[in-house]
């Protein structure tokens, strides 16, 4: 009985430290100007992403597109997204994680000119394992603030 449980408790630590790693993949390809071809695969073939003032998308190929439309859009430059204090808990094959977020990032105007710009959200998400690979199932992310920041 105490083999069990050692094993039960071993593999909950070992999906908690999987979803950790998904997560900072995510974060470092959205700062490698949200980069479709390392998000993608990131994500199961029906997953939900979306954030307030972005928008939504509904399938792999969708959130590869809008992701990869916001790089090449040059809106976000130059990000560094900062995901901590996760809460994740895992059931079998399936789990939900709870992130608070602080990015910094480079933007272009219209007018060409720079602007440097911080958010501070948090996320909600919804991981599933396929083929002993956790993906995201459902990514939210809730921006609770957005405000330029000066160089100094």
């Amino acid at each position: 009985m105490a083999s069990a449980d050692l094993e039960r408790r071993v593999q909950r630590l070992e999906d908690i430290e999987a979803i950790r790693v998904l997560k900072a993949r995510y974060c470092a390809a959205c700062d490698d100007d949200h980069n479709p071809d390392t998000l993608g695969p990131l994500f199961a073939a029906d997953a939900i992403w979306e954030a307030t003032g972005v928008g939504r998308a509904e399938g792999r190929a969708a959130i590869q597109k809008l992701l990869g439309d916001i790089g090449k859009s040059g809106r976000i430059r130059n990000s560094a997204h900062h995901a901590m204090n996760p809460i994740i808990e895992v059931d079998g094959d399936s789990a939900t994680g709870h992130w608070r977020l602080i990015m910094l990032y480079t933007g272009i105007r219209a007018d060409g000119s720079l602007h440097y710009t911080r958010i501070i959200g948090w996320y909600r998400e919804r991981y599933v394992r396929i083929e002993g690979t956790w993906l995201f199932a459902h990514l939210y992310c809730e921006v609770e603030e957005n405000a330029p920041y000066a160089l100094a």
